[in-house]
């Protein structure tokens, strides 16, 4: 990883940023970095990847809360497990349609709709901000990139000129 220091200063310092701003705003943390992560895991860049982060994620977030749902309206829990296997089956066939092509970013936010109990007040923010946080460290990541050699140089000719 030829970058290692310029991913390491934007992603330290845009995840210090998103913690605060969670904790300020009552914001669940970790639903943000998972968003974030898809972002990262999913193959496109750029805005194209931030939607692609955030569509795969809702469709799961809607998966998820049909499942929910869904088995909520019957007693016997075989029509759950039913709901959950066509979801299921759902999720991996949305990926044929290219902006919901990410399977795992389904997945991931069906797993966060189980574990907040379909609260969508306390998905919903997170979940996009996350995705948005992503790319925010891409950009800054690049700018780093960009900058670096620049004072690379700026040191090199100061120890230079000091000889």
């Amino acid at each position: 990883m030829e970058h290692r220091w310029q991913i390491a200063i934007s992603a330290g310092l845009l995840a210090a940023l998103w913690a605060g701003v969670a904790d300020v705003f009552q914001l669940v943390t970790w639903v943000g970095f998972l968003s974030c992560s898809t972002f990262f895991a999913q193959t496109e860049t750029g805005v194209k990847g931030m939607f692609m982060a955030m569509s795969t994620n809702l469709s799961g977030v809607f998966w998820g809360w049909l499942i929910i749902s869904g088995s909520g309206f019957f007693v016997s829990p075989m029509v759950g497990y039913a709901i959950t296997g066509i979801a299921t089956a759902a999720m991996c066939l949305q990926a044929s349609y290219q902006k919901l092509a990410f399977i795992p970013g389904a997945f991931i936010g069906c797993c966060i709709t189980f574990a907040l109990g379909a609260d969508l007040v306390a998905i919903l923010p997170p979940l996009l901000i996350g995705a948005t946080l992503g790319y925010s460290m891409s950009v800054l990541t690049a700018q780093l990139i960009t900058i670096t050699p620049k004072i690379q140089g700026l040191f090199t000719t100061n120890t230079a000129k000091e000889l």
